[in-house]
C-alpha cells in the first residue's frame, strides 16, 4: 500500500462525507460519527497534540475499550508522524510501567477514571509521563493533577490552534510516508518483559487490504469492535481494515452488553476467539435445556439433520432434494431463529483464531449456516498469514497461505514465513529481532506444524513446548502440551487446562472447569454448591471431568505420534486461572512455566502418586484487594488406552 492511515481517512471523508464511519452505544442509544465528522475530530486532536508538544517519531499510549475518540487519538498521533501504542485496558497499573518507560512515553489518552487512576498510580515510576487526557469525565470532576485534562479540552485547544495555523494539519499528514512507523503493539510477555512489535503503515495496510480482497469486503459491511484494541487482531479488523474498506465499526456500550449489542448491530463480518463462540453456544444450550419437551425435541431433531448435511451445504457439496427441503424447514423453524438469537443472522464471514477450536463447535456454527473459518497469524506478521477459502474451511487446519505469503518448514518442523506484513523489528531489542528475522528475511514463528496434502497449514504446538517423555513405557514419545490442552478445552465443561510431561515418564494435567456450564449442569441435577471452589471439588464434577479426560485419551491413542501423550493423572484446580494473578497473559494464553512454579506442590503431588493435596493460593480481587483461597484437592488416575495400530 502506498498510503498512510490518516490519508485513507481523508480520502473516505472526501468521497463519502456523510456516510457512517463509526457508531457508539451511549446510554442505550446508538450515536453515529460520519467520515467527515471523524476527519474533523482527528484534525482538531492532532492540532491539540501538536500544540502540547507531541513530536514526529514519539510514542503516545492509548488505553481503553473501542471508542471513536480513542480511534481518533490514534489517527491524530499518526497524522503528526507520532506512534500510537495501545495497551490492554484490563492490565493492572504495574503492567503498564515497562511499556511506558521502554517507549519513553510522555503523552497518553485514556478512556475513563479507572485508566486515569492507573496512570496517576505509576507516575512516580514513570516521571516523564506529563500529559494524560481522558475521554469519559464521569468521576473525575474533583481530580486536580498536573497535566490531567479531558479530551474535550484537547479538542477545543486543537480547534483554536488550527485556526491560527490552518495549513499545519495538511502539512503534517503530507509529510507522512508509508514506511514510517505506524503503531507499536506489545506482546503478551509469556516468558518475561513484553516486546514492542514495530509496524509501518505499509505492513499493516497491506495485510488489511489482502484480507479485504480475500473475503470481498466493502463499505456496506458492519463489524462489532468489542475485543481489546491493544490486541493486533482487533486493531486489524476494526482499525486497519476499517480504513482500507470503509465499513462501519460499531462500539458496544460496555463488555456486559456485548451480546445484546451483537444482536442489535447484526454484523456482516465477525471475529472472535474460540472461547467466545463456545460461550455463545453454551448460553444457547443452557436455555434449550430449560425449554419445554416439544421445543427440545424439535431442536435436537433438526440439529441432527444440520450436523449431517449443514457443512456440506455450506461447502457447496451435493445434497439430496429431500434433505434440502428438510433443511429449509429447519432453517425457518430452528437455524434462522438461532442465528438471530446469536446475533449472527447477517454474518457473511466469521473468523476464529488464537487457539484451536473444537471440531464439534466448528461444525455446529457451519451446520446452521454461519460461514465460520479459521486464520493463522501473529502480532509480528500483522495477522494475515493463512486464511481458509469459503469452501475449504476445516477444523483441523488454519488455511492456505494468503496473497504475498511464502511458508516453509525448518529441519525442526518450525514454520517460517515471508510476507509483506512482517514487523520492522522489536523496539530497542535488536537481539530478539535477530532471533526471529533471519538474514534471508524469513520470520521464525516458533510454531511447529506442516502443510497437508491439500495445501493447508496444520499447527501442532509451539516448537519450544514440544517435548519428549522420558522413562516408562512411552520413553522418547513426543509430548505436545498445547495439543493435549486444546483437546480438553474442546469440551464445554472445561475452560482451561495445563499439561505437564516434558522429560517425565507420564502426562499429568490441571483443569479449570467452566463455571457457567458446569454450574448449569449441576443445577439440572439438583447438586447444590456455594461457589467455584465448592463446585470444583464435587465428586460428581470430578466424574464428569474424568469422562472428558478419558475421551481425550481414547482419541490420542489413535494418533501414532501422540499416543504416548495420554493423560495419566489429573486434578481440578480450586480457582480460575486469572491474568491478574499472572497465570494467563492478557490475551488469555496459559503461562505454563509460571503455573508450574506457582503450583509446584500440586505438580509434585500429581507425580508423587498422592490422592489429595492441600493448597492455599493468594488471589487478587477486581478492586485491588488481595485474599487467599484454600482447598484440599483430589487427584485422580485416568484410564489410558493401548495405541491403535493403523490398518495395513
Amino acid at each position: 500500500m502506498q498510503s498512510t492511515f490518516p490519508r485513507m481517512l481523508l480520502e473516505h471523508a472526501k468521497q463519502r462525507p456523510d456516510a457512517p464511519s463509526m457508531r457508539e452505544k451511549e446510554y442505550g442509544i446508538w450515536q453515529t460519527t460520519t467520515w467527515s465528522q471523524m476527519a474533523q475530530l482527528v484534525r482538531a486532536m492532532a492540532c491539540g497534540l501538536h500544540q502540547a508538544g507531541l513530536q514526529r517519531g514519539e510514542h503516545m499510549v492509548v488505553i481503553g475499550a473501542n471508542r471513536p475518540r480513542l480511534y481518533a487519538a490514534m489517527l491524530a498521533a499518526q497524522s503528526l508522524g507520532a506512534i500510537p501504542v495501545p495497551l490492554y485496558q484490563d492490565a493492572v497499573a504495574g503492567e503498564c510501567v515497562f511499556p511506558i518507560n521502554n517507549a519513553e512515553v510522555r503523552f497518553c489518552v485514556v478512556e475513563d477514571q479507572e485508566q486515569v487512576d492507573k496512570m496517576l498510580e505509576i507516575r512516580e515510576q514513570c516521571p516523564q509521563l506529563s500529559h494524560i487526557w481522558y475521554d469519559d469525565p464521569r468521576g473525575l470532576r474533583n481530580y486536580d493533577q498536573p497535566g490531567l485534562q479531558s479530551v474535550e479540552g484537547l479538542v477545543a485547544a486543537g480547534h483554536a490552534h488550527d485556526k491560527e495555523h490552518p495549513s499545519l494539519f495538511d502539512q503534517q499528514v503530507g509529510a507522512g510516508d508509508p514506511d514510517d512507523v505506524a503503531a507499536m503493539f506489545f506482546t503478551s510477555g509469556t516468558t518475561g518483559n513484553p516486546k514492542g512489535v514495530v509496524h509501518s503503515h505499509r505492513t499493516l495496510l497491506d495485510r488489511a487490504a489482502v484480507g479485504t480482497r480475500f473475503d470481498k469486503l466493502g463499505p456496506t459491511d458492519e463489524v462489532l469492535a468489542y475485543l481489546p484494541p491493544a490486541w493486533i487482531g482487533q486493531n486489524i479488523f476494526s482499525y486497519a481494515q476499517w480504513l482500507v474498506t470503509g465499513y462501519v465499526v460499531n462500539c458496544p456500550e460496555s463488555s456486559s452488553t456485548v451480546t445484546i449489542d451483537l444482536k442489535e448491530v447484526g454484523p456482516t463480518y465477525y471475529f472472535a476467539p474460540p472461547r467466545v463462540f463456545e460461550g455463545l453456544l453454551t448460553s444457547v444450550m443452557i436455555r434449550m435445556e430449560d425449554a419445554g419437551a416439544l421445543k427440545r425435541s424439535m431442536f435436537h431433531r433438526f440439529m441432527n439433520l444440520a450436523r449431517r448435511i449443514g457443512p456440506d451445504l455450506m461447502d457447496g457439496k451435493p445434497v439430496g432434494l429431500m434433505d434440502r427441503i428438510a433443511y429449509r424447514v429447519g432453517d425457518w423453524m430452528v437455524y434462522g431463529p438461532l442465528r438471530n438469537n446469536l446475533g449472527m443472522s447477517r454474518v457473511r464471514v466469521a473468523y476464529t483464531a488464537g487457539e484451536a477450536i473444537g471440531p464439534d463447535l466448528f461444525s455446529f456454527y457451519r451446520s446452521i449456516g454461519i460461514n465460520l473459518k479459521q486464520l493463522y497469524g501473529s502480532t509480528e506478521t500483522a495477522v494475515f498469514v493463512c486464511l481458509q477459502p469459503d469452501h475449504e474451511a476445516r477444523a483441523d487446519t488454519v488455511g492456505v497461505p494468503c496473497e504475498g505469503v511464502e511458508i516453509k518448514l525448518s529441519d525442526s518442523g518450525e514454520i517460517l514465513v515471508k510476507s509483506p506484513g512482517l514487523l520492522k523489528g522489536y523496539y530497542k531489542n535488536p537481539q530478539a529481532t535477530a532471533e526471529v528475522l533471519d538474514a534471508d528475511g524469513w520470520y521464525h514463528t516458533s510454531d511447529a506444524g506442516f502443510i497437508d496434502a491439500s495445501g493447508h497449514l496444520k499447527i501442532i504446538d509451539r516448537v519450544k513446548d514440544v517435548g519428549r517423555l522420558m522413562g516408562g513405557e512411552h520413553d522418547g514419545a513426543m509430548f505436545a502440551p498445547k495439543y493435549v490442552e486444546n483437546k480438553l478445552k474442546f469440551f464445554s465443561h472445561i475452560k482451561e487446562a495445563v499439561a505437564f510431561g516434558d522429560k517425565r515418564e507420564k502426562v499429568c494435567v490441571m483443569v479449570n472447569i467452566d463455571f457457567d456450564a458446569v454450574g448449569n449442569w449441576a443445577e439440572r441435577r439438583n447438586l447444590p454448591y456455594t461457589g467455584y471452589t465448592d463446585l470444583a471439588s464435587k465428586p460428581e464434577v470430578y466424574a464428569l471431568i474424568q469422562e472428558c479426560v478419558e475421551k481425550v485419551n481414547a482419541d490420542l491413542s489413535r494418533d501414532d505420534l501422540l499416543a504416548g501423550s495420554q493423560i495419566s493423572r489429573f486434578l481440578v484446580l480450586h480457582k480460575e486461572l486469572d491474568a491478574d494473578d499472572g497465570e494467563l497473559t492478557r490475551t488469555n494464553k496459559v503461562r505454563r512455566g509460571f503455573i508450574g512454579e506457582k503450583y509446584q506442590v500440586l505438580v509434585d503431588a500429581l507425580y508423587g502418586g498422592k490422592s489429595k493435596q492441600f493448597i492455599e493460593t493468594q488471589v487478587k480481587f477486581e478492586d485491588g484487594r488481595t485474599g487467599s483461597v484454600s482447598a484440599t484437592l483430589q487427584i485422580r488416575d485416568a484410564k489410558t488406552f493401548a495405541p491403535v495400530k493403523a490398518a495395513a
